[in-house]
């Protein structure tokens, strides 16, 4: 413990406002609170509740450790946003106002600045979206650690197709190609490669993207939310191309068509708990006449907010689908169910490769057109048929190869909890980490 006369190590975390990127960031925030460090998060007006309610749970349940909130105004007028449009996920209706709202980040960084020669904190743990911060962070000699909301398969996959560019040697999205360089063979089709990879398209978030990895190589280290025994080749790999400090203190979490979709489900047979973004139940045309009453006894629809972690951590509970952003295949994975794979956008087709190809705990349902927005993920998921969705679910409940499957997620899932246990791969990082930047900070530590 410190004593009186020791000064308290104060680390600032910037997440990127969307609930991909906070929710990790509250539980690093947390886990760092509970070493005595003074953690304060930075987010806007419209943001700051969830991370209200994360401290306030936190402190109902026992817990004193110091964890803040700092508010900057978010610039969305002076992007030509809708006033309101404080996160990512309310400014995804069209390709326009997604790369304005990218645009809007970028105006934030003079109120960081202020914040950061106001209040000096030992170090800033800083969201990949904003290299700019980074830069800021150097201006008053801050050390940075840049935070990945995404894992070490996708890093190595996404920084290899940037330096390969191997979509080039393809004459049609709909062939494949070997993703270079990488531990093991893994393809990929052209029509699955995120644009943003292509270095032929240029626009706000690709230019943020390229300036994400400078700020990557100017940072003092970067944290990933994952932890060493889930992808071992690839933090290696990881390690080895960054050349640069890593800590893996994960997972997070542990520390504390819709018609087609409908169909499927009811023609497998099995039992299920289905999650839907729709919290309106008059003229609900997405649902086949009848469902909810043939389904009685045999699936539950949950409208609006699920607890995704609480619900795959019970025992009733076979298998996951998920789109495959990486707190959702973090959480199936410490679970310990198999899953069915259903990428949208993002990286998540790298995630994909991870769950089916690499770790062998799920099936991919077969979405294989990577998209950007609303618009573009709603034709794509038209792309998937009951039949599929149906094949899918009983491959990953039924039979032999299903049992293997769920023998290896459960294997995971323990490798998982041992992560973040006393003496733990996770722990004795982030142990290490804190210890570092103690002595980073001043001779008093």
């Amino acid at each position: 413990m410190e004593t009186e006369s020791q000064q308290q190590l104060h680390i600032f975390f910037f997440p990127f406002m969307g609930p991909g990127h906070s929710i990790p960031i509250i539980e690093i925030a947390k886990q760092f609170a509970s070493y005595s460090v003074k953690s304060t998060i930075i987010t806007t007006p419209l943001n700051a509740p969830q991370f209200s309610k994360a401290i306030q749970r936190r402190k109902h349940l026992g817990f004193d450790h110091e964890i803040e909130l700092l508010l900057l105004k978010f610039p969305s007028v002076e992007a030509g946003l809708p006033q309101e449009c404080e996160s990512y996920n309310l400014a995804t209706s069209t390709l326009e106002m997604e790369l304005t709202f990218f645009k809007a980040i970028t105006l934030l960084e003079p109120q960081f600045e202020q914040v950061l020669d106001k209040h000096r904190p030992h170090c800033l743990v800083v969201d990949t979206m904003f290299p700019w911060a980074t830069t800021a962070a150097s201006k008053f000699g801050i050390p940075s650690l840049l935070f990945h909301g995404t894992g070490f398969f996708s890093l190595c996959a996404s920084k290899s197709i940037i330096i390969h560019q191997p979509h080039l040697k393809l004459s049609s999205d709909s062939e494949s190609v070997v993703i270079p360089d990488l531990p093991v063979e893994i393809k990929i089709k052209g029509s699955q490669i995120p644009s943003y990879l292509k270095l032929n398209l240029v626009n706000e978030f690709t230019k943020l993207f390229r300036s994400s990895k400078d700020a990557e190589d100017r940072s003092y280290g970067v944290i990933v939310n994952s932890f060493y025994e889930l992808e071992p080749d690839y933090a290696d790999h990881y390690r080895k191309m960054f050349g640069k400090k890593i800590w893996i203190i994960g997972p997070g979490s542990l520390y504390n068509k819709l018609l087609e979709i409908a169909v499927g489900l009811e023609a497998s047979g099995q039992e299920f708990i289905w999650v839907v973004n729709k919290e309106n139940k008059d003229k609900e045309e997405w649902l086949p006449e009848g469902f909810e009453q043939r389904m009685e006894g045999k699936g539950l629809i949950i409208r609006g907010w699920a607890p995704q972690v609480l619900i795959l951590e019970h025992e009733a509970i076979g298998g996951f689908v998920t789109h495959c952003g990486w707190n959702s295949i973090l959480e199936g994975v410490s679970a310990g169910v198999p899953m069915i794979t259903w990428p949208v956008s993002a990286e998540q087709t790298f995630n994909e490769k991870l769950v089916t190809e690499i770790l062998r705990t799920g099936v991919a349902v077969g979405a294989d057109i990577w998209g950007t927005f609303a618009d573009e993920i709603v034709k794509m998921e038209a792309g998937v048929k009951r039949v599929a969705i149906e094949k899918s679910v009983i491959l990953i409940m039924v039979g032999d190869e299903a049992e293997v499957m769920r023998s290896r997620a459960k294997e995971l899932g323990k490798m998982a909890r041992m992560a973040v246990e006393e003496g733990g791969s996770s722990f004795k990082d982030l142990r290490a980490l804190i210890a570092e930047l103690r002595s980073l900070s001043s001779p008093l530590f």
